[in-house]
């Protein structure tokens, strides 16, 4: 039997050793999109969070103003009034509306809170003769 010699081309293969280029560019593939997704997804939740944050803030400055207009124990002037309301630095502002209601003895009272000029809620409440 002959034995080939090692620089013959009939000699074996040698066992292959790491990865191929294609198998590198998929895997780099692969990450590449899950670390996207993940991004996407921390920057949604970062955006969920402002908002809700800025919702929060905008709920007490109009909370705020209608105890107010509740403690002066007055049934309120029928007219709009604009007050600033500032907030963990933010500074927002609250539209309220007072408008008459079929009965006499009571008002409607509408708090807008804007930030930036966009609304951020409203509150709504009837208030009465005390």
């Amino acid at each position: 039997m002959n034995k080939p010699s090692c620089g013959s081309p009939h000699s074996m293969p040698k066992k292959q050793l790491g990865f191929t280029l294609i198998e590198v560019l998929v895997a780099l593939g692969i990450v590449a999109v899950a670390l996207l997704a993940g991004l996407k997804a921390t920057g949604s939740l970062s955006r969920n969070a402002e908002r809700q944050t800025l919702s929060m803030l905008g709920q007490i400055c109009a909370e705020n103003e209608l105890i107010a207009l509740r403690l002066r124990r007055q049934l309120p002037d029928t007219g709009n009034n604009s007050i600033e309301c500032t907030q963990v630095g933010k500074v927002l502002l609250v539209e309220l509306s007072v408008r008459p209601t079929p009965n006499p003895n009571f008002r409607r009272v509408d708090a807008r809170v804007m930030n930036e000029g966009e609304y951020v809620l409203q509150l709504s409440t009837v208030m009465g003769r005390y």
